[in-house]
């Protein structure tokens, strides 16, 4: 993995791929390449490194051509160098390839093409891809690639091109996400689509077991039974405007100061004040089907899986059904016990996220009614479940997610308070309570965000350390692990999040003057029992950082620093709490001149296991 673009039509495809392939940096990626139809000739460019060194290389060297395909690389199989960037060819450089996914078993596949004669360059799976299709013997290049597929095993997104078809792209999907833009006697080809959405707003997204073969005059598609389909034209609903840095300077900065307007835009037509309720008419769950659940399992990774463990909490409050959540990953190769009214709920900002995608088919699988819970409309995870949640919190460019974060929150929140109501666990008056609190968190993280020149200035004082330690009870310790999970994503700093009071169990054992403690402690149930935990760390000379609740002056002499969050929910004090530490990761991360934007080894979207 990581980005692919590709370009048919009347214009120089170089300077289109290249912009596309700009757009695309925000997943993260170590090299990067571009193969280009010229004429009779097949040109490859590549290098480990960014794109505008690619750029740069093709000024040198300049290139012709209106068809060709490009990608960003983020090593799966092979070290990031240039020889294992994408494009890859065949032995006679007459069939280039770039591959999303993991061909696994490209070793068997090797072994059988060098003893056939093909010589290997470089130590990527996706090279057994080009070989596979030299080696198929067919009229088209679509029917070679058709043909060259029927040998793999793994998942693919790819696009490949030949000098010998001029003007034409061949797509494949399986399992990573690609799809197809659609202009003017022009087409182009990308797994995300920002990198064509200054071309283009109409796209077409391709199902597993889709070929699409591109030319100048248009486009169709064979579906995995070998017949030509029709599939939908859908329009992206945002713009440029979107993902761009609009003055910020970076985009996570920009994303976690978008939250007031991500979190109102997750809400917004959702709340039936009158009722104490909330329309989720997206989610197919009529009022027997919600009567029938009799315990609910949350699948996701990183991020997506922090909000689940809130999402636990709110939801067992609030529905009184038994939660579990699952680390997607580990989920889909357990024994799937199929008992009867179980619900799925798969997380997954982009909707692409390959653990989470397998979990959510192998609960199907086992019989469980499916959700999803997603950001990216017309990603595979949207598309596969029985209903679902879109988010609405607009394209996430940052590689550390924050605005999606708190908007999974607060669509966990719904979610709630909808079974709640649906089930009869929730009165009328405490579901028009949640209704108006929730209505209230755009102001409130407005006025949260208004902490960043603190968090700012206090930031200065532990750039430099080594380890940080996050504690949090009950509703809050997912937003400890999801605050130390920022600082290690971007900063590179080694964090732990912790339960509180788990760590007189072990962790206590690290405490001294070196080792920053951060706290989130809100006015809950558990709050005394959190400040007792802070006395410890006290008392072994650890530094404290404590996220609190405004009006709370007790832990003045306890805390070297306070940051004060607005007063909410206790359910509902995640969305707060998480921000402070989001800025806190963030401007640490800055002063350490870190790449808060593309931080190294991480991938936005995570298509392979």
């Amino acid at each position: 993995m990581c980005g692919i673009v590709g370009y048919t039509g009347g214009r120089e495809a170089a300077p289109l791929l290249l912009e596309g392939l700009q757009r695309l940096e925000y997943r993260g990626y170590d090299s990067a390449g571009v193969a280009l139809v010229d004429g009779d000739r097949l040109v490859v460019r590549k290098l480990a490194g960014r794109v505008a060194g690619l750029g740069a290389e093709l000024r040198r060297e300049p290139a012709g051509g209106t068809t060709g395909i490009a990608h960003t690389r983020w090593a799966t199989h092979g070290a990031p160098t240039q020889r294992n960037a994408h494009p890859h060819v065949d032995c006679r450089s007459r069939i280039a390839v770039v591959h999303n996914g993991i061909i696994e078993n490209a070793d068997a596949l090797r072994a059988a093409l060098e003893q056939a004669g093909h010589q290997f360059t470089t130590d990527t799976d996706t090279e057994t891809l080009a070989h596979l299709i030299e080696a198929a013997v067919a009229d088209t290049l679509e029917a070679r690639v058709i043909a060259a597929l029927e040998h793999v095993e793994g998942t693919y997104g790819l696009a490949v091109v030949c000098p010998d078809e001029p003007g034409k792209i061949v797509v494949a999907r399986r399992g990573s996400p690609v799809l197809l833009g659609i202009g003017e006697g022009e087409l182009f080809v990308a797994s995300d689509a920002s990198a064509i959405l200054e071309y283009t707003r109409s796209v077409v997204y391709l199902d597993d077991g889709d070929i699409a073969v591109l030319t100048p005059a248009g486009y169709h598609v064979i579906d995995s039974q070998s017949h030509v389909q029709v599939r939908a034209v859908d329009d992206v609903a945002w713009d440029l405007e979107a993902i761009a840095l609009g003055g910020y300077p970076h985009f996570m900065l920009k994303e976690i100061c978008e939250q007031a307007e991500t979190v109102r835009s997750t809400l917004r037509g959702r709340l039936l004040f009158e009722e104490g309720a909330a329309r989720l008419n997206g989610l197919n769950l009529t009022p027997e089907a919600c009567a029938e659940i009799r315990r609910i399992v949350i699948v996701g990774c990183g991020t997506s899986w922090h909000a689940g463990l809130v999402g636990r909490h709110i939801i067992e409050t609030l529905a009184r059904l038994p939660v579990e959540v699952e680390y997607a990953s580990e989920y889909r190769y357990r024994t799937q016990l199929g008992l009867p009214g179980t619900l799925v709920v798969a997380i997954s900002q982009s909707g692409e996220t390959a653990d989470t995608l397998e979990a959510m088919r192998a609960a199907r699988a086992a019989g469980a009614r499916v959700i999803g819970l997603v950001n990216v409309v017309g990603s595979t995870i949207a598309r596969e479940a029985e209903g679902g949640i879109y988010l609405h919190a607009g394209p996430e460019i940052g590689v550390a997610s924050t605005k999606a974060f708190t908007s999974q929150i607060v669509a966990l929140a719904l979610l709630a308070l909808y079974l709640g109501r649906q089930r009869g666990a929730l009165s009328p008056e405490a579901g028009r309570e949640l209704a108006c609190r929730l209505a209230q968190l755009p102001a409130l993280v407005t006025q949260t965000l208004a902490l960043e020149p603190e968090v700012q200035r206090i930031a200065r004082q532990f750039a430099d350390a080594r380890n940080f330690l996050y504690l949090g009870r009950g509703v809050s310790f997912p937003v400890a692990l999801e605050g130390a999970l920022k600082l290690k994503e971007i900063s590179y700093i080694h964090a732990e999040g912790y339960p509180a009071a788990e760590m007189k169990h072990g962790p206590i054992a690290l405490i001294d003057a070196d080792m920053p403690a951060v706290f989130v402690a809100p006015r809950d149930d558990v709050y005394q029992k959190v400040v007792s935990n802070m006395q410890e760390v006290k008392a072994r000379g650890g530094r404290i950082v404590a996220v609190t609740t405004e009006g709370n002056g007790e832990l003045r002499g306890l805390a070297e620093h306070l940051f004060r969050v607005p007063a909410t929910a206790p359910l509902l004090s995640p969305v707060l709490m998480a921000i402070p530490l989001q800025l806190l990761a963030y401007h640490i991360a800055v002063l350490r001149g870190c790449d808060v934007d593309r931080p190294r080894n991480l991938a936005k979207s995570v298509t392979v296991e």
